[in-house]
């Protein structure tokens, strides 16, 4: 599935940095973070406190993430990148790359935005985590109506995120926006290839096919999206609402 706004796993650390003495305790807050997120907050408070610089920081915004608390989220990320910084670390790309994420899943366009530039400008991005920076800075302008820098992101994404069925799904999307029906059909063909039991993928495919002016394929399309997405979700409602134009068989 790919409707979650935030990987926490998507985004590792660059392999030419030199081993860090507080990267075992940093995995294991980690790991509290994704199951008990108070008590992992409280360790990096203490851990802050003891030093933990960075690090510390970075684990505070996994625990805000888990809680979905994502200002929260964003901030500490911001907080642990500009730490990194300062120490010249390479993991500051990574810090400013969750952090725009998380400003995203926030909706707040603008500080994801410089967030995200901040990662991509840093040119210390691995190529996947590269992608899915751009990925998300396409979001980010797509929210300020840059739809032709937008475009120019998107089609980067695909270069270096291409096995991320959301990079297809986004570019898609923007290519039934600005009426581009068949980039849109084929950038969806991958991101069914990729995904076909995500009700976001399925619903934007009845979306395209309804643009061709394929019946069939829209109805099917949309009734699948219908089936997948949870009943009180803003996907079903749309799919709903989109095949209630068709009179009941």
């Amino acid at each position: 599935m790919i409707l979650l706004p935030f990987m926490l796993a998507a985004l590792a650390s660059p392999a030419d940095l030199p081993a860090d003495p507080r990267e075992a305790r940093y995995r294991r807050c980690a790991a509290t973070a994704e199951r008990a997120p108070a008590a992992a907050r409280g360790e990096a408070t203490r851990w802050q406190l003891a030093g933990g610089g960075y690090f510390a920081q970075q684990c505070t915004g996994l625990a805000y993430a888990t809680e979905r608390n994502w200002t929260a989220a964003a901030r500490s990320f911001e907080q642990a990148a500009r730490a990194a910084e300062t120490a010249q670390d390479k993991r500051a790309a990574n810090y400013w790359a969750q952090a725009g994420n998380a400003y995203l899943a926030a909706g707040d366009a603008p500080h994801a935005r410089a967030a995200l530039d901040a990662a991509l400008a840093s040119g210390d991005l691995d190529d996947f985590a590269r992608g899915e920076a751009q990925l998300d800075r396409a979001r980010a302008l797509v929210a300020a109506g840059q739809v032709a820098a937008a475009r120019t992101d998107l089609d980067a994404a695909l270069i270096h995120a291409s096995a991320d069925p959301l990079a297809w799904l986004l570019s898609a999307t923007l290519a039934r926006r600005m009426n581009d029906l068949p980039r849109a059909q084929k950038d969806i063909t991958q991101a069914l290839a990729r995904a076909a039991d995500d009700a976001n993928v399925q619903l934007e495919a009845g979306n395209i096919a309804a643009m061709a002016q394929d019946e069939a394929g829209a109805r099917k399309a949309w009734s699948e999206a219908a089936r997948l997405a949870p009943p009180d979700s803003p996907t079903h409602a749309a799919a709903a609402g989109a095949l209630a134009q068709f009179p009941s068989r």
